[in-house]
C-alpha cells in the first residue's frame, strides 16, 4: 500500500532520517525529517497554472509547533494552537529566505510550504529540522526549484565551533557565558544563501569561520536529500521561463532616458515621483497587448535594475551620489521625551528611528509558553513600521512578519551588551518607532535602542551600532559591495547583509541573498567593509552620548535582598496574605523567586525601605542582648507577652517588668501598650525571655546595674 523511501545518516551527535511515501500522499511533496527524536513534517503544494496578471512570486511558508509534540497542552483559555507565536513566525521567515531565490526565474505560480512539528525531544531545535524537511519536500515535489539547500546551527565555545548545540545550550546566551554564538546558516552545495545569528562580540574572522564551518557541515545533508530525490522525486513540472525580451526592448526604448534621469535625482521623494512619472511615460508608449502582458512588471524592474546596477559597478557612483563605502550623514539625539525613562532620535540620511526605553519590575517580564518549556524574558524590543514612514497610505494592524523579524534582529544585536539580571534587576523594554525609512530601519533601531537605553541609565557593557550592506553581482563576475544601502539598492540589489556590534566585535549578523549564493571571498570583504562603517557610526553616536546617563528619575528603583529559602513561605504567607500586606502597607512592588531573591521596586525610596524593613523583620533572627520596641499583645497572671520583632512574641515575666514587686502585670501594663524590652535569651524550650526593667522606657537606653561597694570586715 505504501511506497516508502527512507534515508538516514549520522550527523554530529544524532541520526538524521528523511522519509517520504507514507503520510500526506496527495501533496506534491511530503517529507518527515527526524533528528534524534525531533520530527518535522514538511508538505509542499503548488498551483499548476499561473493566475492571470500575476506579477510577483506568491510563495507562502508556514511553520507550526503542535504542543502534543512535547507532551504538552497549550496554555490559555481555549487550549488550542491559534495565532503564530514569535518563534513560529521567525522560523517561517528562516525557511522562506533561503528557498525563495532558488525558484526558476519567471515562475509565479502559487506555492505553499507547511512545516509541522510532530515530535520534540527538547534537545534538538525543530527549526533546523524543518528547514531540511522543507528543502527535501521541494526537491521531490517536481516544482521548478533549483535546490536542494540544507541548514545547520553553530555554537562557539572555548574557541571551538559546535555543530547543532542543544536547546538548553542556546536558551539564553546571557546566562551561559561559555556559549558565545547562536548562528544558523543555510546554503546550497556551492554557496551560502542565508545567515542569522546572535553573538557575544565575535571578531570578523571568528564569524566568517563559523559560517564556513556551517557550510561544510551541511554538505552531507544536501547529499542525503539528493539521494532521497533520486528514488522518490516526481517528474519535473513542465515550466518554461517566459521570454519577454521583445517587451523589454519596447520598455527600454520608450523610457530609458526618462528612467535614467529619474535615478539621477538624489532626494528620495523627488526620485520616487520621477520614477513613477517615467513608468507612466513608458506605459503611454506601449500597445494594449503589451500593457496586458503579465511580464510588464518584470520588464520594468529589469530596466530599473540595469540602470542602478550598471552605474554602481562601472563608475562606483550610487543614486544618491555616494561612493560604495560612504555612510550617510548621521544625527543622533537623546533625552527627546521628558517623561519617558530613556529616549533617542537616530537619523541616518532618510532613515529615522525614535527609540524609547521603559524600565519595569519582575511583574513586567514576558511569560513565554514555548514548546520546550515555559520561561520569562526581561528584555523586550518591539519594532513598528507605520505607512507614513515611507510616505504611503496603508492599513494599520497588528505586527506583521516583517515587523517581528526586524524587531528580533535588533533584539539579537543588543542583548549581548545588557548587564546580567543579578546586577541590574529590571525588565527592559525598547520600542523603535520608525518615523522615516529609506534603507535599513532595523539597524537604525539598533543604534537608537542602544542610545535610549544608555539615556535611561541601563549600564550597557558597550554601545552597539549596526549597518546594512548591499551587493551588486554581475553575470561576468564583477561586483560592488555597498555600505549603508538605500531602499532602492535593497530592492534592486543581490544581497541584504546586516552587521551589528560594538568596537570589540559582532553581536548580530543577518544575511539574505537574492542570487544563487555568494563566495567566502565576497563575504570576507563585506564583513571588513561593514566593520569600517560600524566604527564610523559608533563615533557619530558618541557625539550624542558617550557614557551611560544617571538613572532616570521617573524609573522605579529596585532593591534586592536575599533570604533563606526556608523563609520564603513566611514572607508569602498563607494564600499570599503576608506579601499582600507588605505591598499594601509600604506601597512598593515585591517580587520573590524560588531562590530566595526578593526584588522591591518603587519610585519612592521610603516605600522601598519600609517594605525592606517589614521583610527583614520576618526573616531575620532577634539578637540576644539587643533592645527592641514592642507592643503588649496579651497579659497573664505571670507576666505579659510582647510582640517585639516582626511576628515574634516573647514573655516579660512579672519579675522583669519593674524593679519592685507587682501584685499583677495589669497594675502597670495594658494590651496595645508600646514598651521597650531587652532580649535576655531563650529558655530550654526555645521560648523568648524579655525584660523591661533593664531598659529606660523613655529613652530606650539600657540601664546598667550599679556595682555594690565593698565594705571592710
Amino acid at each position: 500500500m505504501f511506497n516508502v523511501t527512507k534515508k538516514s545518516m549520522q550527523w554530529g551527535e544524532e541520526t538524521l532520517t528523511l522519509e517520504t511515501g507514507k503520510v500526506a500522499r496527495q501533496a506534491d511533496g511530503t517529507v518527515i525529517a527526524t533528528l534524534g527524536e525531533t520530527s518535522v513534517m514538511a508538505n509542499v503544494t503548488f498551483a499548476k497554472e499561473q493566475k492571470p496578471g500575476q506579477d510577483f512570486f506568491p510563495l507562502t511558508v508556514h511553520y507550526q509547533e503542535k504542543y502534543y509534540a512535547a507532551g504538552k497542552v497549550p496554555g490559555g483559555f481555549f487550549k488550542r494552537e491559534a495565532r503564530p507565536t514569535e518563534k513560529e513566525t521567525l522560523t517561517a521567515r528562516l525557511i522562506d529566505r533561503p528557498i525563495r531565490p532558488l525558484f526558476v526565474p519567471g515562475f509565479k505560480n502559487e506555492v505553499l510550504v507547511m512545516c509541522t512539528v510532530l515530535s520534540h525531544d527538547l534537545v534538538n531545535d525543530p527549526d533546523i529540522v524543518a528547514m531540511i524537511a522543507a528543502s527535501a519536500a521541494l526537491t521531490i515535489s517536481g516544482a521548478p526549484f533549483m535546490g536542494p539547500i540544507a541548514g545547520a546551527r553553530v555554537g562557539f565555545t572555548d574557541g571551538e565551533y559546535v555543530l547543532n548545540p542543544t536547546v538548553d545550550d542556546m536558551q539564553d546566551l546571557r546566562l551561559n557565558p561559555e556559549q558565545r554564538l547562536d548562528l544558523v546558516v543555510a546554503g546550497t552545495k556551492n554557496a551560502v544563501m542565508m545567515v542569522e545569528s546572535e553573538a557575544y562580540e565575535l571578531t570578523e574572522a571568528e564569524m566568517l569561520g563559523a559560517v564556513n564551518f556551517a557550510h561544510e557541515q551541511i554538505q552531507p545533508v544536501i547529499d542525503l536529500i539528493i539521494s532521497l530525490a533520486e528514488e522518490a522525486a516526481k517528474e519535473p513540472f513542465d515550466f518554461q521561463a517566459p521570454d519577454y525580451s521583445d517587451l523589454y526592448d519596447a520598455v527600454k526604448a520608450a523610457g530609458e532616458t526618462e528612467m535614467r534621469a529619474a535615478f539621477a535625482i538624489t532626494d528620495k521623494q523627488e526620485r520616487t515621483a520621477a520614477v513613477s512619472a517615467a513608468r507612466e511615460t513608458i506605459k503611454a508608449a506601449l500597445s494594449e497587448e503589451q500593457l496586458g502582458d503579465a511580464n510588464l512588471g518584470s520588464a520594468m524592474k529589469k530596466l530599473e535594475a540595469g540602470i542602478l546596477r550598471g552605474d554602481v559597478v562601472k563608475g562606483g557612483k550610487r543614486i544618491d551620489g555616494r561612493d560604495t563605502t560612504t555612510v550617510r550623514q548621521i544625527v543622533a539625539e537623546t533625552g527627546m521625551l521628558p517623561r519617558t525613562h530613556g529616549s533617542s532620535l537616530f537619523t541616518r540620511g532618510e532613515t529615522q528611528a525614535l527609540a524609547v526605553t521603559t524600565l519595569g519590575t519582575g511583574d513586567d517580564e514576558q511569560f513565554i509558553d514555548a514548546l520546550h518549556g515555559n520561561f520569562k524574558s526581561n528584555f523586550l524590543l518591539h519594532y513598528n513600521f507605520p505607512p507614513y514612514s515611507v510616505g504611503e497610505v496603508g492599513r494599520v494592524g497588528s505586527p506583521g512578519r516583517r515587523e517581528i523579524g526586524h524587531g528580533k534582529l535588533a533584539w539579537r544585536a543588543l542583548q549581548a551588551v545588557l548587564p546580567a539580571p543579578t546586577d541590574f534587576p529590571y525588565t527592559v523594554r525598547v520600542v523603535s518607532e520608525i518615523t522615516e525609512s529609506n534603507g535599513s530601519s532595523s539597524m537604525a533601531s539598533v543604534c537608537g535602542g542602544s542610545l535610549s537605553m544608555m539615556d535611561a541609565g541601563v549600564p550597557l557593557k558597550a554601545p552597539v551600532a549596526g549597518v546594512a550592506m548591499g551587493l551588486i553581482l554581475e553575470e561576468d563576475g564583477s561586483y560592488a559591495i555597498l555600505s549603508d544601502i538605500l531602499g532602492d539598492e535593497d530592492h534592486l540589489g543581490d544581497m541584504d547583509f546586516k552587521v551589528a556590534g560594538t568596537e570589540n566585535g559582532i553581536t548580530s549578523l543577518q544575511m539574505d541573498i537574492k542570487v544563487a549564493g555568494i563566495t567566502p571571498e565576497i563575504m570576507e570583504k563585506a564583513l571588513a567593509q561593514a566593520k569600517d562603517g560600524r566604527l564610523h557610526i559608533l563615533g557619530e553616536m558618541g557625539k550624542a552620548l558617550s557614557e551611560t546617563n544617571a538613572f532616570s528619575v521617573h524609573a522605579p528603583r529596585i532593591e534586592t535582598m536575599q533570604i533563606p529559602t526556608d523563609k520564603i513561605r513566611e514572607v508569602i504567607g498563607s494564600g499570599g496574605k503576608v506579601i499582600r500586606e507588605i505591598v499594601e502597607t509600604s506601597g512598593a512592588k515585591v517580587d520573590i523567586n524560588d531562590d530566595g531573591v526578593i526584588k522591591i521596586a518603587s519610585a519612592d525610596g521610603t516605600a522601598i525601605q519600609k517594605a525592606y524593613d517589614m521583610i527583614h523583620s520576618i526573616v531575620a533572627e532577634p539578637e540576644e542582648g539587643a533592645v527592641y520596641t514592642g507592643k503588649v499583645v496579651k497579659i497573664v497572671d505571670f507576666g505579659a507577652f510582647v510582640n517585639f520583632f516582626g511576628k515574634r512574641d516573647g514573655l516579660v515575666h512579672v519579675s522583669q517588668i519593674e524593679n519592685r514587686r507587682l501584685n499583677h502585670p495589669s497594675d502597670v501594663l495594658k494590651e496595645g501598650q508600646e514598651v521597650k524590652v531587652k532580649l535576655l535569651g531563650f529558655d530550654d524550650r526555645g521560648k523568648v525571655r524579655l525584660s523591661m526593667k533593664v531598659v529606660d522606657q523613655e529613652t530606650g537606653e539600657e540601664i546598667k546595674a550599679e556595682k555594690k561597694e565593698e565594705t571592710a570586715d
